[in-house]
């Protein structure tokens, strides 16, 4: 295929994803949403969220979604972790295809999200599809050339955390940006606090309601404290 060729595919994809509304977007997927679980069977998630509000309230965005069980999630549940940092930086390409989820019972999923924007460019939904592979994973030391190595091993590509609220998101984020610094919190230096803090921001996970109530206090600082951290991280981040 010409690069010309691949342009005209690239802009046509974009434009096929602009929309004036969330009713607009879900006329159009929703039953498209039905096909694709169906097809990939009950351990396959489909799940519309609506990102349309001025400031998305992050608990409640859900508005369709198939195989629910898989996350434990039904209409009017949250978002998972990375909407945060997508309502952080609307300016980014977010899509992203094959990258690792995480359970809150800890099974891995495999992972696609596609973003939809009105015409203004504000993103105002997401598509995710998202596979339980846990059932693999036990077989994968007998069929190991079925299941290759997951692509978020890749650099760059995201790690995502569901819940069954937003605290439970949360939670497996700030674990996560703990065990990056590879150190106990009673360890952690002033530094390793701030790195914490700088990833997490980057992450959007102060997006979230009381979200440096809780990062304070698995970090065990007071809330002046952890603001003091991020304003350092946010200065050294410059």
């Amino acid at each position: 295929m010409s690069a010309n060729a691949e342009a005209v595919l690239i802009e046509n994809d974009e434009r096929a994803r602009i929309f004036e509304s969330i009713d607009a977007i879900l006329e159009v997927y929703e039953p498209a949403m039905k096909a694709m679980a169906a097809a990939a069977g009950p351990g396959c998630e489909v799940v519309l969220h609506d990102l349309s509000a001025e400031d998305p309230d992050l608990e409640h965005t859900i508005v369709a979604i198939e195989n629910g069980h898989v996350t434990g999630r039904e209409v009017g549940g949250p978002s998972s972790s990375l909407g945060a940092g997508v309502i952080h930086n609307q300016g980014a390409d977010h899509d992203a295809f094959g990258y690792r989820g995480f359970t809150s019972d800890g099974r891995q999923l495999r992972c696609s999200s596609i973003y939809f924007r009105n015409p203004a460019g504000k993103i105002i939904a997401a598509l995710c599809i998202n596979v339980d592979v846990s059932a693999l994973q036990q077989a994968k030391v007998l069929l190991d050339t079925l299941l290759p190595e997951p692509a978020a091993d890749a650099p760059g590509q995201p790690n995502e955390f569901f819940g069954q609220d937003l605290m439970a998101v949360m939670d497996a984020m700030v674990t996560d940006a703990i065990d990056s610094v590879g150190k106990p919190v009673a360890h952690m230096t002033r530094d390793d606090r701030v790195a914490v803090l700088r990833k997490l921001d980057q992450q959007g996970a102060l997006q979230m309601r009381k979200g440096m109530d809780h990062i304070a206090s698995r970090l065990g600082i007071s809330r002046v404290t952890a603001y003091s951290y991020l304003d350092d991280a946010r200065t050294e981040g410059n």
